[in-house]
């Protein structure tokens, strides 16, 4: 009988869901690190929420669990890398919470609007300050969302409903999306003009973080209020507290902090500053959802082995997993690749499966492109929950088979339109379970991807190869792989190379810089 162990306080529910399954559940929380780690090896299932974190160390101890159940969202408490490489399944909740998260941001809106925790406390404290604590109306205010996914788009639309006017940044968000919403695409430094109150809705990534710091204070508007309840490192909060202090913020209303449990924070203190304890998914009906979705998916897993909202592995049968495998790798790669070099809105995906790939189970393969090409924007996304993600921002998927004779004896190829255009990419399996790019942009070149690559669209001129090595040479980047192709002679090439460590922004700043560079970027796998 397999063995689960629930780490977090979760709804008694989940227990139940454990024993009626037939699996035997143990309660234990509040656990010491050190006191996690003797007891985990007797379990096959580890089940937590946000209070208990699985490090490398926890996991190490861990000689028989197969399956780490998040009942939530965020897996940042969880070394999934670790888990990865025991071979442990780490699963999340996407979707359990986003109701209540955006409702909490809501919520802080409007406190922050009435200054209602301050009129709270001096009334209680028998003070009858009226004057005080003058309030703004959120009608007719322009709310500018910056990250427009699952829990930004409810945001949006109760924003909406109080008839605000609503302005949203998201890189991934298409047109057709942003008119079902009702809100207005735009560019960041658009929606730091015109936005009276600002809320943020992104996971936390190299693009994201401290994505509110002092120069883009500077262009938000006077009076300006900012709400987060996503990911503390969106802010520089130093950054904001000068600008609190200034008068330039009107006011700020944070759920999270770069430092948590935050029992102290230089926000604190200030009379315009709401603050709550990481409380965004904090409702009975958002932690019963959670609980009762993470008990029967570890049930499922354990006792049938089916994989469901996985972040570290794909979902498919145990017969299928042998000869899907490979594919999905690939579609992935070939779907973060799009993703990264993507800028604008995606309206549309088409995976198509050439030759031997015509034969295989499209869907999980399909699944694996789009997670590997939401992924770099939406956290909660995985390969279950990317076409469900997709559907709701209005990108077409399609599926192709084609029997007929390719350059490959197996390909499959990516095709992401997007409101500027399309990206086309192909890849091949060879040896039959070694993925490399065939085709990019329509450039064909044989690449094999690695963690670290540089990617640079240029124009095909002598001396380029040597001033970009030597650029690479003096800042102290080895070079392990080189991967050219070029539409021609003296015309547009694309150059795809892997490199030891990860490069800086400022090194890919003096590579876009080389006379023959026509687009350059630090990609990551």
């Amino acid at each position: 009988m397999p063995k689960v162990l629930i780490a977090d306080s979760m709804s008694p529910r989940a227990v139940e869901i454990f024993r009626e399954r037939g699996l035997d559940v143990t309660v234990k929380t509040g656990l010491k690190p050190e006191e996690l780690a003797e007891i985990v090896g007797d379990f096959d299932g580890l089940a937590v929420r946000s209070a208990t974190k699985v490090t490398a160390p926890i996991i190490a101890a861990a000689k028989n669990l197969r399956v780490i159940g998040r009942a939530g969202i965020g897996v940042d408490t969880v070394d999934v890398p670790a888990a990865t490489a025991r071979g442990i399944v780490v699963m999340n909740t996407p979707f359990g919470n986003s109701i209540t998260t955006a409702e909490h941001a809501i919520a802080m809106m409007f406190a922050l609007a009435r200054q209602i925790p301050q009129a709270n406390t001096s009334t209680h404290a028998g003070k009858w300050e009226k004057t005080k604590f003058m309030g703004v109306e959120l009608t007719a205010k322009t709310l500018g969302i910056i990250g427009c996914g699952n829990i930004g788009s409810i945001v949006a639309e109760r924003a909406v409903g109080l008839r605000m006017k609503v302005v949203a940044f998201d890189p991934f968000l298409s047109v057709e999306r942003a008119k079902v919403l009702g809100v207005e695409k735009v560019e960041l430094d658009e929606l730091f003009a015109r936005a009276d109150f600002i809320t943020l809705h992104t996971p936390l990534t190299n693009d994201t973080r401290d994505i509110i710091n002092a120069a883009s204070l500077a262009k938000m508007k006077k009076g300006v209020r900012i709400v987060n309840c996503a990911r503390g490192g969106l802010v520089v909060e130093a950054d904001l507290r000068a600008a609190l202090d200034s008068g330039h913020v009107a006011g700020a209303a944070f759920d999270v902090f770069v430092t948590e449990p935050a029992k102290e924070n230089v926000l604190f203190g200030l009379e315009n500053v709401v603050v709550t304890p990481h409380l965004g998914a904090s409702t009975s009906e958002a932690q019963e959802n959670v609980a009762l979705q993470i008990a029967e998916q570890m049930s499922d897993f354990l006792l049938d082995g089916a994989v469901t909202n996985a972040v570290n592995m794909p979902s498919v049968s145990a017969d299928e997993a042998p000869r899907l495998t490979p594919y999905m790798e690939l579609a992935g790669q070939l779907g973060s690749l799009a993703g990264q070099l993507i800028t604008d809105g995606i309206t549309g995906v088409t995976v198509e499966f050439h030759g031997e790939a015509a034969t295989i189970n499209a869907k999980p393969v399909t699944a694996s492109a789009l997670s590997g090409l939401l992924a770099h924007a939406l956290e909660e996304v995985n390969m279950v929950s990317a076409p469900v993600v997709a559907k709701e921002r209005n990108i077409a998927i399609a599926e192709v088979k084609r029997d007929s004779a390719v350059d490959y004896h197996t390909l499959v190829t990516l095709t992401v339109t997007t409101d500027a255009g399309t990206l086309h990419l192909e890849g091949t399996l060879v040896a039959g379970k070694l993925p490399r790019i065939t085709k990019l942009g329509g450039v064909a070149l044989e690449a094999e991807l690695g963690k670290h690559m540089l990617y640079i669209r240029n124009l095909d001129k002598p001396g380029f190869i040597g001033a970009l090595g030597t650029l690479l040479g003096d800042a102290g980047v080895n070079i392990a792989t080189f991967h050219l192709g070029r539409t021609g002679a003296q015309q547009e090439a694309i150059l795809l190379t892997e490199v030891d460590a990860p490069i800086s922004a400022v090194l890919i700043d003096k590579v876009r810089r080389l006379p023959q560079v026509v687009e350059a970027k630090a990609l990551q796998f």
